[in-house]
């Protein structure tokens, strides 16, 4: 299949699966039915928030170019409108109020990746020529674009609020990686010691699930209060992102989403070959890029896979939309389970 954007589609992508201007990716797998499925799991009506607080991890040990959120007061009337007290300005008020305005990067903490996160050069022409694109085609300039002098940035296509009015509410299934591999040393975890973990923890993924992985990693950020040192970035388990099994495993199975604890579902800043032509992030390529398939990272799962582990259970109700924010590639979430 061709479409206006693309000529040619990367080898085992869902590109045009869903039509030719589709910016849902697999999360088109979440319908009605999966729905009902998922409500299906709740039995106890107990419920778990997964976000951290955002203004972890703290510090930028985990990733130097995002900084915590910062708060500051509205403005007015030329005064910080925080604690205000309205008599000041008009004796018949008792008012006081507050207003404030947050600078947020908003892939610093819990959060989703959007369809336009990451791309990769491609030839979709087939001419021999490779250019920026997204998934599906969607273009670097033209879709994704950034206004240098203004300083803005925007996706016009592909942007999070696409996820949002999708609504993201479906079946999640928990594996336990913390249980197996502990804090330290790090593990890369491939496809057939994960293959041997789902069979250990009868672990049963079914077609648009969202996977979520724990690896104690969230615990571990809770721990350090805010002041994560440098053992933070080796430790827990990562998914092996170059294992070429565990791709393809992802594109067989049709999970809808993958979810992690850690900074990027994968195992990042790896010693790359000098005659590799390809992406630092495998993973990310072949998710986002290829399948349409978001990655939620930096989730607190510890509680919920504490409890599931005690009551031998795996699924569960996941309530994850990100904010309906406009051409933004990324998105802070507060995710609930609910068992």
């Amino acid at each position: 299949m061709t479409n206006n954007r693309w000529k040619i589609k990367p080898k085992g992508s869902t590109w045009g699966d869903w039509g030719a201007d589709d910016q849902l990716g697999r999360l088109n797998l979440i319908g009605p039915s999966k729905v009902k499925q998922a409500i299906a799991e709740v039995q106890f009506g107990k419920s778990f928030c997964l976000s951290l607080p955002l203004n972890y991890p703290g510090g930028r040990v985990l990733n130097t170019v995002r900084q915590p959120p910062k708060l500051m007061p509205v403005i007015r009337n030329e005064a910080a409108y925080f604690n205000y007290i309205w008599a000041e300005h008009d004796d018949r008020l008792t008012d006081i109020g507050s207003d404030d305005v947050v600078l947020l990067h908003t892939q610093y903490s819990t959060q989703w990746d959007g369809l336009a996160h990451r791309g990769a050069l491609f030839d979709i022409e087939g001419n021999g020529e490779r250019e920026p694109v997204y998934y599906n085609g969607y273009k670097a300039n033209i879709d994704v674009v950034l206004d240098s002098e203004k300083n803005n940035s925007s996706a016009r296509s592909l942007g999070i609020e696409n996820m949002a009015t999708h609504c993201v509410q479906g079946r999640g299934v928990l594996v336990d990686l913390f249980s197996v591999y502990g804090d330290f040393p790090r593990k890369e975890v491939g496809y057939d010691d994960f293959m041997r973990i789902l069979d250990d923890q009868k672990v049963e993924i079914q077609k648009g699930d969202i996977l979520c992985i724990w690896t104690g990693l969230d615990q571990l950020i809770m721990s350090m209060e805010g002041k994560p040192d440098i053992s933070i970035q080796k430790a827990c388990a990562v998914m092996d992102g170059w294992d070429s099994k565990l791709l393809q495993w992802i594109s067989d199975t049709g999970v809808s989403a993958i979810v992690a604890d850690n900074l990027a579902v994968e195992g990042v800043g790896k010693n790359i070959p000098h005659d590799y032509l390809g992406s630092s992030l495998p993973l990310h390529e072949h998710c986002l890029f290829k399948l349409g398939v978001h990655l939620g990272e930096l989730w607190f799962l510890a509680d919920l896979a504490k409890w599931l582990n005690e009551n031998g259970r795996f699924s569960f109700l996941l309530t994850a939309p990100p904010l309906r924010l406009p051409g933004a590639v990324g998105s802070p979430v507060t995710p609930i389970a609910t068992v």
